[in-house]
């Protein structure tokens, strides 16, 4: 049985490489001409979407250290 934190890192790690999918296929989408500009946008407009949900998990995986 997978626990909380397991299926945090799971998901983390489906993030990253959804992340990482994303620089491959942004720079090879600006090294053909022409560059369609909204296609360009919306991906990394998906790309920061990751980067903030990536945070997320990761901030819910470290543990407060006030108490």
């Amino acid at each position: 049985m997978l626990t909380d934190k397991d299926n945090l890192l799971r998901q983390l790690h489906a993030l990253r490489s959804e992340h990482r999918d994303l620089d491959t296929v942004i720079a090879r989408i600006s090294e053909q001409p022409p560059v369609d500009q909204l296609h360009m946008q919306r991906l990394k407009k998906r790309k920061l979407g990751l980067k903030d949900e990536i945070a997320r998990l990761e901030s819910r995986l470290i543990p407060d250290r006030t108490a």
